[in-house]
């Protein structure tokens, strides 16, 4: 019953606001297209081992050796 209401208020909307209307749905569509993909979630682990510290970056910088 509701897809007919839909339909029916659609048919009352003049001519010059279709494309207008077209548009809607389809960023409507597209949003929801997006939204879906992102419910999937990440795929953890991914990058492991493909990404490595310097040796040194834990050690202390020579900029704050005065306030330590």
């Amino acid at each position: 019953m509701e897809h007919l209401k839909l339909i029916e208020k659609i048919k009352k909307i003049p001519p010059g606001h279709h494309k207008e209307v077209e548009d809607f749905i389809d960023f409507i569509l597209e949003k929801k297209n997006i939204t879906s993909k992102k419910s999937k979630g990440r795929k953890l682990g991914l990058l492991r081992g493909k990404m490595q510290m310097s040796p040194g970056f834990d050690d202390p910088l020579d900029d704050f050796k005065e306030y330590m």
